[in-house]
């Protein structure tokens, strides 16, 4: 019996539908930092960071495309809450060297491939981790582990160091690129949300494990 022509058309479809899923490769769309403006966590705000993504991805040939840095505000009742999440883009994200980091928002959030082999630099070039010299693991993030805001509350850290405009005391939230899954709990196994750090100057960044990188994403 020769197949209907229904059946052909219900055929090529998915076959088309088949072909229309994420690309395995692509343009780069994601990178952390390979170094942070220098003042510590003081980023210049939301728009200082986003300044500093643009400079790196221009200085390696991206910079026709936006960027913008994966951080949160509004942990303060006299700022707007900003959730990271909400500011990157739709995606899909490729690292420097054309992988796969997600294919959106919501994959990025729950089933990325970001580790310390993935997570690479604008150069392409893998961040210093655990069982480096120095460990520079810590991400600036202030966002919870779906990407949206903290809020303030009694007895809770500052979690966005003045809202990245701060470089002494206070405290953010952090993330660590190099997560192995193996880590006794869920926040120190997150790529965006495991501990705070002790402080916001460079040196308290150092004594936690950072060095004020962050992760910037292509929005476009």
């Amino acid at each position: 019996m020769k197949p209907s022509v229904h059946v052909i058309a219900f055929a090529v479809t998915a076959a088309l539908a088949g072909c229309a899923t994420t690309p395995s490769t692509g343009p780069m769309g994601f990178f952390v930092t390979s170094a942070g403006p220098g003042n510590g966590a003081d980023l210049g705000g939301l728009a200082g960071a986003d300044a500093h993504c643009q400079k790196l991805a221009t200085a390696v040939g991206a910079g026709k495309r936006t960027w913008r840095a994966y951080l949160s505000t509004g942990w303060t009742s006299t700022t707007p809450v900003v959730n990271a999440r909400d500011r990157i883009g739709k995606g899909p994200w490729f690292n420097a060297k054309g992988a796969l980091i997600a294919t959106d928002v919501d994959n990025l959030h729950t089933a990325n491939h970001l580790t310390k082999a993935t997570a690479l630099t604008e150069k392409g070039e893998m961040v210093k981790g655990r069982g480096d010299t120095p460990n520079m693991h810590d991400i600036l993030t202030g966002s919870r582990a779906d990407g949206t805001a903290f809020s303030s509350a009694p007895g809770m850290p500052e979690m966005t160091c003045g809202e990245w405009k701060k470089s002494g005391d206070g405290s953010a939230m952090t993330g660590h690129h190099d997560r192995t899954g193996l880590a006794t709990d869920a926040w120190s196994a997150s790529w965006n949300s495991s501990h705070n750090t002790v402080g916001c100057s460079p040196q308290a960044l150092t004594k936690t494990g950072g060095a004020g990188l962050f992760y910037c994403f292509a929005a476009d």
